[in-house]
């Protein structure tokens, strides 16, 4: 049984399932647009319930392994082939699946992956025994702003219950882990095993994740496509969520018809 608990919508018959992995802090929540969209049209999709930060500490600190709890949560739902979006720490999630199961992964769709470039200063600090600190007064205003371009669009109550899971214990713990594995996975070494359509997904304004590193990098591979969303930060399926969504749709019916 997966770690992840999971909203599954339409049976999986002839198309893969569109399976939307969480990212570091934010669960189900940061897909509802596509999700709702997909589902409206028939596809079979997925969807995982859970921020990473919320799971177990030994798997948050694995992409591997998260990569390999996303399938079995599939497995679950009684899907083989399928097709994964990913954000933010999930993006490397889906790169490395795609590298490491090329009989399950049918194309990937990635936003804001980390592991190019240095993490801004959103109020959090690690120390020297790998604990992440947060600096309550902070952390708000600068998240938020790292976020988003324009406006910040996370509902009032989605702020407050991820500030109360990055309260707890474990989670900080989860999340030090994940940090670390986005530092030490390389990058160039996944994107050259993926051998699926895959398509990146970025905010022309992403403080995050910046985009011309990706850009860059996604230029020298096969079967890649990379678009960048204008007036756009971090969380495209967010800030922009009917382009993002239109996007996938048309990656869709190339890679899943």
């Amino acid at each position: 049984m997966s770690v992840f608990t999971a909203e599954h919508r339409n049976p999986t018959g002839d198309r893969p399932l569109v399976v939307f992995m969480s990212a570091l802090f934010a669960g189900k929540w940061i897909w509802d647009h596509p999700f709702t969209e997909l589902d409206r049209a028939g596809h079979p999709v997925l969807r995982i319930n859970e921020a990473i930060c919320a799971v177990e500490p030994k798997v948050a600190g694995s992409i591997e392994r998260l990569g390999d709890e996303l399938l079995a949560a599939c497995d679950e739902a009684g899907a083989r082939d399928v097709v994964v979006c990913a954000n933010s720490l999930g993006g490397l999630v889906a790169i490395d699946l795609a590298g490491r199961c090329p009989e399950r992964v049918r194309g990937i769709v990635v936003s804001g992956a980390p592991g190019l470039s240095t993490e801004p200063d959103v109020g959090l600090s690690m120390d020297r025994r790998g604990s992440v600190k947060l600096a309550s007064d902070q952390f708000r205003e600068r998240m938020l702003a790292a976020l988003f371009h324009g406006e910040p669009l996370f509902t009032e109550q989605q702020i407050q219950e991820t500030g109360e899971l990055l309260g707890t214990g474990s989670a900080m713990v989860a999340m030090a882990r994940s940090l670390r594995a986005t530092r030490t996975y390389a990058v160039p070494a996944g994107l050259d095993k993926v051998q699926c359509p895959s398509l990146y997904v970025w905010g022309a304004h992403d403080r995050m994740t910046p985009v011309d590193p990706w850009a860059e990098l996604v230029a020298e591979q096969d079967r890649a496509e990379f678009v960048t969303v204008a007036e756009c930060g971090h969380i495209p399926m967010v800030e922009r969520r009917e382009t993002y969504t239109g996007h996938l749709v048309r990656f869709l019916d190339r890679v899943a018809p």
